[in-house]
């Protein structure tokens, strides 16, 4: 679809010249002129402040329309649909007056990047509060003018009514007027027992627009004059550290396409090598045929064993929680267990490659992208092209799911960098190939756990989760040498580390190392694979003292609302007590069938008072003992998420949740060879199938007066562990490392036959 190259109007243009009620922050001189001294913005985590570009939350229009504007996106979770009911259900207007403004970095508030599963909990709470303030200024004008009480008028679809009869609409009221008012945090939002739009299943407002194929994926914005280019990636491939990481490049032979019509220019910029032309598929032709001499890189340290190369990478322990002296007393328990788990490098897996597109031109950068980050890449590109941050516009538009942090930063920076090289707006499309092999992963981790039940019968528990760091910089930024290939530590281990049961012993301590490959945050970001841990050693504790795991497990909770939530779920599930797994060996029947169960809440760690919905899982699984193959045939997935703005947004958050995590957990597992990433393609990376997915039976939990908490991640988290706990309740088979394939499970098998038949020698 081709637009018209857009004029990059004056910040706040977009609500100039017309009647207006606005509705924003109040920010200090001082704290602007702190802002402009302290450089590009940074993270802004849960501080939801605005920079001093940012117009507004609210603006009533004289024509009936409202715009509301957020920092954060949506990633095909629905939040725009959630956020839209909000803001009608505050105003009392109708849904369909009521248009989103999402993470334009010239129209929207910094508030951090989209993760934690915080965008309804955090997020969204001052552009409610700024709803809330335009309706009281808007009803106590209605009042002051008909000279009644403001607590004596009603409002219903924008329209103000008098006991009297005297009717007033918003836009009357703001009719050629320009009307600006500083959000005060104090005023008084809807009592949720007067909603009429929050708390119900809504259709999502994107669809219409996505099934009708109008212009909503970054991947298909065309501007007039655009270029198309391709990146000749260097061989250190999914890479951000070490010395070869920016400094491999050492010619070019443009000769070499010469035959290729329609080419524009070659672009070097360190080991940045980019091909711009006039049509995408010679764009495509030259990059492969592009003649690049690059110096060979080290070699990457073996990843065929993961326990052993994380445990080699340097490390610093970071105590997360202590109490007692643990070691002396699971040192003088005789019945103490001990279990390492694994986790393997995973890839986000977006079905479509990565998309960027940039237009620069008179010292102006007009940026296009599927960005999770739009302010944190906005500020990267800053860096990265040492422009003032007033220079540069980043336009955020939908593009193929990440839930976490793929390429789509990259080929935005990369599209800005070619498309002031030549002058000319430049379209960078990755290729599968490079999806799969540059994408950040989500990390590797090593969690090792010992514990027991005490004569008190207490826990005593001691946790250490190894989880090497996600913080990789722009490739970009590393490729032309502009931030340092020194590796960064960035501590994110810490998610959901501490056991959330009751344990009278306790110590729990993260390691934070270094990065050994490109890495990102995924989702379920560190609490995935300890929640994997947790939820498998409470199973293997359960089974060693022949307890039913449901049970076990309610022993040691003490909050009402999990438990709640666990007793729900097993009586939708029908679940059976189940103290020891079957056990079969030797001739075993073709098919074995298990159940297992895994609970938690997802804990933020670094975002203090943000937390996520509980979530239970209980699953029924095949196995297949010639073949090794696993099949989740069935999951009940509970969730208590709280208040929920759209149930029907949350039920789809769940469904996915659970083909995600159930495809991770059985498939997923990236490959590494000496020169980087192997899995280049889907046969490679294999993921779930339409014909494998499970039947999934959502239980959602009652409100009860709680406040909405995040539901974008949480029930994929207890996925892996219910999974492999009810492996073990079909086979006797205990698998701590994923992914769960038949090849893993057949050896598995086979090992029990082979202890099995030396027992009885």
């Amino acid at each position: 679809m081709t637009l018209s190259t857009p004029a990059r109007p004056a910040r706040r243009a977009f609500l100039q010249g017309v009647g207006a009620l606005v509705v924003s922050f109040s920010i200090p001189v001082s704290v602007k002129q702190a802002w402009s001294a302290s450089g590009p913005a940074v993270d802004a985590g849960s501080q939801l402040v605005p920079k001093d570009r940012v117009e507004s939350f609210i603006a009533l229009l004289e024509d009936g329309r409202v715009v509301a504007s957020n920092g954060h996106v949506d990633l095909g979770t629905g939040l725009r649909t959630a956020y839209t009911q909000i803001v009608a259900e505050e105003l009392d207007v109708p849904l369909t007056s009521v248009s989103m403004v999402m993470g334009d970095t010239d129209r929207t508030p910094n508030q951090g990047p989209t993760i934690a599963s915080a965008s309804i909990q955090t997020a969204a709470v001052p552009m409610r509060q700024a709803a809330a303030q335009a309706r009281r200024f808007l009803i106590e004008r209605a009042a002051q003018d008909w000279g009644v009480d403001a607590d004596t008028l009603r409002v219903e679809d924008g329209t103000i009514t008098a006991p009297t009869g005297q009717t007033a609409t918003y836009a009357s009221l703001v009719a050629g007027q320009r009307i600006d008012l500083a959000i005060d945090k104090a005023v008084p939002l809807k009592d949720p027992k007067d909603y009429k739009i929050v708390g119900k299943p809504i259709a999502r407002v994107d669809i219409p627009t996505k099934v009708t194929g109008g212009l909503i994926y970054v991947h298909d914005m065309r501007v007039p004059g655009m270029l198309h280019a391709r990146i000749v990636r260097p061989p250190y491939k999914g890479r951000d550290a070490g010395p070869m990481v920016g400094h491999s490049f050492e010619s070019v032979d443009k000769s070499s396409i010469a035959h290729i019509p329609g080419i524009v220019d070659v672009v070097v910029l360190g080991d940045l090598v980019g091909v711009v032309a006039k049509r995408e598929e010679h764009a495509i032709r030259a990059a492969r045929e592009l003649k690049v001499t690059w110096r060979t890189p080290e070699a990457l340290v073996s990843l065929t064993d993961l326990d052993a190369a994380l445990r080699k990478n340097p490390d610093s322990a970071r105590p997360l929680a202590e109490k007692g002296d643990v070691e002396a007393v699971l040192k003088a328990d005789a019945d103490t267990l001990r279990a390492t788990y694994v986790w393997p490098y995973q890839m986000h897996g977006s079905i479509g490659p990565s998309c960027g597109l940039a237009s620069f031109a008179d010292g102006e950068l007009t940026v296009w992208t599927g960005s999770q980050n739009p302010h944190n890449l906005h500020s990267d590109i800053a860096t990265l092209m040492k422009l003032d941050e007033a220079q540069i516009r980043v336009v955020r538009m939908e593009a193929s799911g990440c839930y976490g942090r793929n390429c789509a930063d990259d080929a935005a920076a990369e599209a800005a960098l070619l498309s002031r090289a030549v002058g000319k707006p430049v379209r960078v499309q990755l290729m599968r190939e490079e999806e799969h092999a540059w994408e950040p992963k989500g990390t590797a981790q090593i969690m090792e756990v010992a514990g027991a039940v005490t004569q008190d019968d207490t826990l005593a528990y001691d946790f250490v989760t190894r989880y090497p760091s996600n913080g990789s910089p722009l490739l970009a930024l590393l490729f032309t040498g502009v931030e340092s290939n020194k590796p960064n530590v960035f501590e994110m281990g810490d998610r959901t580390a501490i056991p959330q049961y009751r344990v009278d012993t306790l110590r729990v301590v993260a390691l934070d190392s270094p990065p050994i490959v490109r890495s990102s945050w995924i989702r379920g970001v560190a609490a995935l694979p300890n929640v994997f841990a947790h939820e498998s050693f409470m199973d293997e504790l359960a089974a060693r003292h022949k307890q039913d795991p449901v049970a076990f497990r309610l022993k040691y909770m003490t909050d009402q609302r999990p438990i709640a939530l666990v007793k729900a779920v097993a009586e939708r599930a029908q679940w059976s007590p189940r103290p020891s797994p079957q056990v079969h060996t030797g001739d075993r029947p073709r098919i074995l069938k298990g159940r297992g169960f895994s609970q938690h809440q997802y804990i933020h760690g670094k975002f203090p008072g943000v937390g996520a919905a509980w979530c239970a899982w209980a699953v029924d699984v095949e196995v297949d003992t010639q073949t090794g193959g696993v099949r989740v045939t069935r999951v009940v997935v509970g969730q208590d998420c709280g208040m929920m703005v759209n149930p029907a947004g949350v039920k789809h958050q769940v469904h996915g949740n659970v083909l995600q995590v159930t495809s991770r957990t059985l498939m997923e597992k990236v490959a590494f060879d000496a020169a980087g990433v192997t899995s280049l393609e889907w046969g490679a990376y294999p993921i779930l199938r339409f014909t494998e997915m499970p039947e999934i039976d959502v239980v959602l939990m009652p409100a009860n007066g709680n406040p909405p908490l995040g539901a974008g991640e949480s029930a994929s988290v207890p996925g892996p562990a219910a999974i492999a706990n009810a492996i073990f309740d079909a086979t006797g088979v205990r698998l701590r490392e994923a992914p769960f394939t038949p090849e893993v499970v057949l050896a598995a098998l086979q090992a029990q036959d082979a202890t099995a038949s030396g027992a009885q020698k």
